[in-house]
């Protein structure tokens, strides 16, 4: 599972011309499900992102997390951030899990959050979707939950 988190310091979804989800302070999650991606994976993102410290405090460091900022989550399924470009000019999409397993698993992310409190806006599944992302910093980082299984890497 691949999150891209940008914080944000306002955030819409729009589906056919209508806003259908909106936060103000907060972080935007582009959602991307694997084929091979479970309620695990989506159990560890939901747990890292809402306290990871990337707002900043009154020093201007990014010290604060977003639950310590009260910010709210617009929370958006995005199966292109499974492409494979490896090969010729037109992105593969094959590892992208298929809707009647990605749905299930990007409702369950969306309720792992909520149950820790954090307030989250959705756009509609499937749905061409225009994000209007004022992205504030800007900050913006790539989670994969695959991570978790990786060794760190230390300096030499």
């Amino acid at each position: 599972m691949k999150a891209v988190i940008q914080r944000v310091r306002e955030a819409s979804v729009e589906v056919d011309g209508e806003t259908v989800g909106s936060i103000g302070l907060g972080l935007v999650i582009l959602l991307g499900i694997a084929q091979n991606d479970s309620e695990a994976d989506a159990d560890y993102l939901a747990e890292k992102i809402p306290h990871l410290r990337i707002f900043n405090d009154e020093a201007g460091k990014m010290n604060l997390s977003l639950k310590e900022v009260g910010g709210s989550v617009l929370a958006i399924s995005q199966f292109t951030l499974l492409a494979d470009t490896r090969k010729g000019r037109r992105p593969s999409f094959v590892q992208a899990a298929p809707p009647e397993k990605a749905e299930p698993l990007y409702d369950y992310f969306v309720h792992r959050l909520e149950s820790q409190g954090v307030q989250v806006a959705c756009g509609i599944f499937g749905a061409m979707m225009l994000v209007k992302i004022f992205n504030d910093g800007p900050v913006t980082l790539v989670l994969d939950s695959a991570d978790r299984f990786r060794p760190r890497k230390t300096a030499h």
